[in-house]
């Protein structure tokens, strides 16, 4: 973070640079904006839980940790999931993102997310289990 005056400017800062290591790969990006890269975080998710690889391990996780909800459930859920995140408080966005990323990486082609399938499936239990409950009541 940087203040200037009264601004506060957050920004990510490369593994490379915290640790003084020369890479001999081609330059990246040494600090990027935070909005940048938190931005492109969660488009990267919003994409990524739509892809048939994701569901279907989503799927797979959701069974291991809540055998009693179905794979339509599960998959409602995910399509529903621009929807939920619009309506979360920042701290709820915040820990969700930490559920669901273990890595980013950003390159000069690009960024990329590798995402926790498990942490998915927690998430999806979470979003799927008020709407059981709902339904009992």
């Amino acid at each position: 973070m940087t203040k200037k005056g009264s601004r506060l400017y957050r920004y990510y800062v490369s593994m490379d640079v915290i640790r003084n290591r020369i890479s001999d790969a081609a330059p990246s990006p040494q600090r990027l904006p935070a909005g940048v890269v938190e931005g492109a975080v969660i488009q990267e998710i919003r994409t990524l839980v739509r892809t048939p690889e994701i569901v279907a391990k989503t799927i797979a996780a959701v069974r291991q940790q809540a055998p009693e909800l179905n794979e339509r459930d599960v998959i409602a859920a995910l399509n529903d999931f621009d929807a939920l995140w619009g309506s979360l408080f920042p701290a709820e966005q915040a820990r969700i993102v930490h559920l669901l990323v273990q890595r980013v990486s950003v390159s000069p082609e690009g960024i990329a997310v590798d995402l926790r399938t498990e942490g998915l499936g927690s998430v999806v239990r979470e979003i799927i289990t008020p709407r059981t409950e709902e339904a009992i009541a």
